[in-house]
């Protein structure tokens, strides 16, 4: 009989149960690169017995978490999964909030328009409208990618606490992406400490060759930073648009963070006036 030990990491809770703790790592497994799983392929990538997976899969597709196909026998996530995303206060008011401004973004700059969120050292994209030009940015809606070389990650970076930053960038080795992708921590943190002051950040071809993108913050109630707000495109259509672009991502996030907290536009107020904490 195949016995794994999993183990856990120093900050664990004694109160762990490695029964549940395992039930999360299936489903975290779950993302659109790789929508459906196998037992055996996903106890391969869980490092978990054959017969533990199948007991987790069986147990999570009875609680509707999951969904197996009749055909293939594979596992995919379940209706269920969407209940819980809607159960999130942040995350359904931020969807209701963004979707006439993503609308109206894409109609005035033709480009594909994303929501992003910070997850360590990632952006994760939460909300999606692609662009109706044939060619156009192709992003998969959850799809994650590296925050120092896009615009929204570094906006969302730019105006996280200096803490936070600090934590981020610690033993850090920025990948690189393109011959634009900064890879020097203290580059970064100065670019960062720019982005905030001006209010918005931008991604010249630093994740993908001839992709550019911006990006601007969206606050909440207590005018904190909890998502970005971006288009992305061609730099050869964007880069001709660049000033009125920027103008248009900025006020409608801002209109977006105004009706998150429920205030006005004039009245929104960044605490750290504009300028915050230098992150150099």
């Amino acid at each position: 009989m195949r016995c794994t030990v999993v183990a856990m990491p120093a900050s664990a809770s004694r109160n762990r149960l490695s029964s549940v703790a395992n039930a999360a790592r299936v489903l975290k497994s779950f993302s659109p690169s790789q929508p459906d799983w196998g037992v055996g392929d996903l106890a391969r990538h869980l490092e978990i017995s054959t017969s533990t997976v199948h007991r987790l899969l069986s147990t999570l597709t009875d609680e509707g978490l999951l969904d197996q196909d009749d055909q293939t026998g594979r596992y995919r996530l379940g209706l269920s999964v969407f209940d819980l995303v809607g159960a999130l206060p942040t995350q359904r008011s931020l969807h209701e909030a963004v979707l006439v401004s993503m609308t109206e973004l894409r109609s005035r700059t033709g480009e594909t328009v994303q929501v992003g969120v910070l997850d360590g050292r990632q952006v994760v994209y939460v909300e999606r409208l692609d662009s109706p030009n044939t060619m156009r940015v192709f992003t998969e809606l959850g799809r994650r990618a590296h925050a120092h070389c896009t615009g929204s990650g570094k906006v969302l970076m730019a105006f996280a606490p200096k803490s936070r930053v600090d934590q981020l960038l610690k033993d850090w080795k920025l990948p690189r992406r393109t011959a634009q992708t900064i890879t020097d921590p203290k580059v970064l943190r100065r670019q960062l400490t720019e982005i905030r002051r001006q209010g918005f950040a931008e991604n010249r071809e630093e994740s993908e060759p001839g992709v550019v993108s911006i990006a601007a913050p969206i606050r909440n109630e207590a005018s904190q930073v909890i998502a970005s707000l971006s288009i992305a495109g061609p730099a050869a259509r964007m880069d001709p648009n660049r000033i009125a672009y920027t103008e248009a991502v900025v006020a409608l996030a801002k209109r977006v963070s105004a009706q998150m907290s429920g205030l006005t536009g004039s009245q929104l107020v960044d605490p750290t006036g504009g300028n915050g904490p230098d992150l150099t």
